[in-house]
């Protein structure tokens, strides 16, 4: 077995898994915002995000690691005014925080439907993004990812997808307000607006360039 690629601070990463077998990772609307919130305390610290969809067997995020000095920032920014971190804090490994995350999520996964063993395939999935065109076929691909799936007609009704956030112009995220992460301005920034974005996601797919990373 390959071992898996590092997550190293200043890059953007596609990560994905699914179920153990196949196995339904989110079996009720609970789950899936249980998940969220456990996204949220885990990953948070360690990575923005810029796209999600979770599915009932897999998920997919678009995440950009955060250098050990951008981890320092934001926590210092969360503290406010004149917080100080102590001598003894250091930056965390991010592919610890995913392993966190999983592992804290199984194990009331487990708790809550009386089962044993691993929910999650491991190692959990990762792959660099490293270009333009990845980036951009990515999005496209993760927010349809649903009506892909046949699980519904229009993904854009999807309710655990990043599309709808994206575009929603509060100040506050109605759906996922505890994924304060998501890096909203920054997608639209870089497609160019709301309506570029719009566009990508209506035109024809262009999955030649994520093939070998589709989850079927």
């Amino acid at each position: 077995m390959t071992a898996p690629i590092p997550l190293v601070g200043g890059n953007y990463y596609h990560i994905y898994n699914r179920g153990n077998n196949g196995e339904t990772i989110f079996r009720t609307p609970e789950n899936y915002r249980y998940f969220l919130e456990l996204f949220t305390r885990h990953i948070e610290p360690v990575a923005t995000t810029l796209a999600f969809c979770l599915l009932p067997n897999h998920f997919h995020f678009l995440n950009y690691i955060r250098t050990d000095e951008e981890q320092k920032s934001w926590q210092l920014a969360q503290g406010g005014q004149g917080c100080q971190l102590s001598k003894s804090w250091q930056p965390s490994p991010a592919s610890r925080a995913f392993k966190n995350l999983f592992i804290a999520y199984s194990m009331a996964f487990n708790i809550r439907f009386e089962r044993t063993g691993s929910l999650f395939q491991k190692p959990f999935k990762r792959r660099l993004v490293d270009s333009d065109r990845y980036f951009a076929a990515l999005v496209r691909y993760i927010h349809r990812n649903p009506e892909r799936h046949g699980l519904i007609s229009d993904f854009r009704e999807w309710p655990w997808s990043s599309y709808g956030v994206i575009l929603d112009e509060s100040p506050k995220m109605p759906t996922f307000g505890k994924l304060a992460s998501l890096g909203r301005n920054d997608v639209l920034t870089w497609f160019g607006g709301r309506a570029p974005f719009i566009a990508l996601h209506q035109a024809d797919p262009d999955e030649r360039s994520i093939a070998d990373y589709i989850i079927e």
